[in-house]
């Protein structure tokens, strides 16, 4: 990479890596910012790189949708959805105490008041995300981003209204939303793929869209270019301490030796953090998402807002994504999801088939992933509370794409400088009350 010396400028590392646990866009974003200061890094992942949620989602780089997904009016929307596997948001209740107590926090994070401050929290720290994927694309990664603007189509006009103005309310964020409405002619002009019983939407200029798999497999490329190593189907099975302190990564394989460690893996980063004492109220929330050939096809990424239901055209091809499945962590992927997206988006591409018979022979490539989700739908960009040199990157739902470059520059200065970059405040692990399992050991950190 460019500009990069291996000169280990963080100092304390003596050559040893910082293991980063999770090889999806978020990890490998850690390891490159890791990288690009001068530590060796050792990134591990239980599967392929780039297997979990960051493979299949809708690859939007958007500072206009940074709203959490507790909302006010949700859990009204949640306990409907119950018995309703075609509803955007589809909650099947799991017998666990571990989900009732997230559920509990969820209803609590609907507020008004915990939504504006979510949403705020996370728009500013999106705000540099397009000038960390250009430090990406100066250092050699493909990260196929375009930025032909997110058009939001509505089947509703107060619904667009409602949506536009809470997006208005955010534009000291970064981004500019437009003064007026369009009108469904008017949409049309903008995207010939609008269509079916659109009435209303606007365009949000400067939004991107990335292909994600192949960002991600640029990124792994580029780092093992500058020698550092990524060990695929590895599966994390303990740490190793001594004095309070992660010496080392336990493994199917070897253990790795570490100076620090990220546990940044997605929906099982609560699974490895039970290792260290910390119990994250973490659950996977599934979403789906299909690709198919359509004539004629977006040129934007697309926003359904009434159906909630994302459109990006990726390689090609046109990718349908959607849903909020909140049924446990597992990749059961159920047909009738994919059904139900195919269609909602009719309402707003037009009639692209005629019967639920016809889509398994027109789309390709059916997809279903845990998103891990944190009650409050923010990250948990933290140092681990119990252990000095391990460190959190986990939890940010639907916005790992958007998150993933400024998640990685924010965790390694942390790691670098052991200082918590303000910009990381909202996002704190001691936001969730009893995180530890045991008595708190003290680090040494003021909290």
């Amino acid at each position: 990479m460019s500009g990069l010396s291996g000169d280990n400028r963080a100092g304390g590392h003596n050559g040893v890596p910082v293991v980063v646990i999770g090889g999806g866009a978020i990890g490998l974003c850690i390891a490159f910012h890791l990288h690009r200061q001068g530590v060796p890094v050792h990134v591990v992942d239980r599967g392929p790189v780039g297997g979990g949620s960051s493979r299949g989602n809708a690859g939007w780089v958007c500072l206009s949708h940074s709203a959490p997904v507790p909302a006010p009016g949700v859990t009204w929307h949640a306990a409907r959805s119950i018995g309703r596997p075609d509803s955007p948001l589809y909650l099947r209740p799991q017998p666990t105490l571990a989900f009732l107590r997230w559920l509990v926090m969820f209803q609590r994070s609907c507020s008004r008041k915990s939504f504006d401050h979510g949403y705020a929290a996370v728009a500013r720290f999106a705000q540099n995300t397009f000038e960390r994927f250009t430090e990406l694309t100066d250092d050699g990664v493909v990260t196929t981003l375009t930025r032909p603007g997110l058009l939001h189509a509505f089947c509703s006009g107060e619904e667009a209204r409602r949506v536009l103005e809470t997006q208005r309310a955010m534009t000291g964020a970064g981004y500019e939303v437009p003064g007026e409405i369009l009108n469904a002619a008017e949409l049309a002009e903008l995207d010939p793929a609008v269509g079916g019983k659109v009435t209303a939407g606007y365009l949000v200029r400067g939004e991107g869209v990335i292909d994600p798999n192949a960002f991600v497999e640029s990124l792994a490329e580029r780092l093992r270019k500058e020698g550092v190593t990524i060990s695929e189907h590895t599966a994390v099975r303990g740490f190793r301490k001594s004095g309070g302190r992660v010496v080392a990564v336990r493994t199917t394989g070897d253990d790795i030796r570490c100076s620090s460690a990220v546990v940044s893996a997605g929906v099982w980063s609560a699974d490895l953090l039970r290792l260290l004492d910390v119990r994250l109220p973490l659950q996977a929330g599934k979403g789906y998402s299909f690709s198919v050939k359509l004539d004629p096809a977006p040129v934007h990424p697309m926003y359904l807002g009434d159906k909630h239901v994302a459109v990006s055209p990726i390689g090609g091809t046109t990718r349908i994504a959607g849903t909020m499945e909140l049924s446990g962590n597992n990749r059961r992927l159920d047909w009738r999801r994919i059904v139900a997206i195919a269609r909602a988006s009719r309402d707003y591409l037009g009639q692209w088939y005629d019967s639920p018979d016809e889509l398994m022979a027109l789309i390709h490539d059916p997809w279903v992933g845990g998103r891990p989700m944190l009650p409050d739908g923010l990250p948990v960009l933290d140092r681990v509370a119990t252990t000095r040199n391990a460190y959190v990157a986990t939890g940010h739902g639907m916005l790992g794409i958007t998150l993933a470059p400024v998640t990685g520059k924010a965790m390694a200065d942390y790691i670098t400088t052991d200082r918590r970059p303000a910009d990381l405040e909202p996002f704190r692990s001691d936001r969730f009350a009893g995180l530890t399992l045991h008595r708190r050991r003290e680090t040494g950190e003021p909290l």
